[in-house]
């Protein structure tokens, strides 16, 4: 009789472990959302966000934000109760999700209302980026800069188009000058480092 209710324990112990094991697996992805930025192991992970989509911000082209300080320049560009109108948050949502052409889009559509809407123009560009369409992605840079300035985060982001075009002198011209503005952002970081490696890895083909 105790052995067999000291079989039932083990059975029960062992049903408990393995439920506790798939608990902890289920929460792993929840990291994938953190703000560490992703590893420079190649251009698609430094420039996309790792998860799920959302309608979370977009990383954009290198993996950062404008400042939320710029996100709403201009009269015509403010947030009713600091939530995102349809066409941004559906422009972010799509992006997320690696549909660039539907987020470039939605994009559009968010700064043909709001021509003064920053996310809206660092959006659209990151969306030209992954289109390759790299001269309508350099309008709305330079829209994003007439808005907001050249600001650390959207010179980055730009860095890293020139980076994806194999432009590599201009890429650390414009990264060096986004680590000048914001010396410790990692992102910036990460993308020089990057950058270091893909003039290495040309040079030794």
């Amino acid at each position: 009789m105790g052995t067999s209710a000291g079989r039932v324990l083990v059975a029960a112990a062992a049903c408990l472990f393995w439920l506790t094991g798939c608990e902890s697996s289920t929460q792993l992805g929840d990291l994938s959302k953190s703000d560490t930025p992703p590893a420079s192991s190649s251009s698609q992970d430094s420039a996309s966000p790792q998860g799920s989509p959302s309608d979370e911000d977009p990383s954009s082209t290198g993996s950062v934000q404008p400042a939320a300080r710029d996100a709403a320049t201009g009269a015509g560009a403010k947030k009713s109760a600091g939530k995102d109108p349809e066409d941004l948050r559906l422009g972010k949502k799509y992006f997320n999700a690696g549909n660039f052409s539907l987020a470039e889009r939605h994009f559009r559509r968010a700064v043909e209302l709001r021509p003064r809407d920053l996310e809206g123009w660092v959006g659209l560009a990151a969306s030209y980026d992954r289109l390759r369409r790299f001269e309508l992605a350099d309008r709305a840079y330079d829209q994003a800069i007439k808005i907001g300035g050249p600001s650390g985060e959207v010179l980055n982001n730009r860095g890293y188009s020139y980076m994806l075009r194999g432009d590599y002198r201009r890429a650390r011209e414009t990264l060096l000058e986004a680590q000048a503005q914001d010396p410790g952002n990692s992102y910036i970081k990460n993308n020089l480092e990057l950058l270091e490696a893909s003039v290495r890895k040309k040079v030794t083909q």
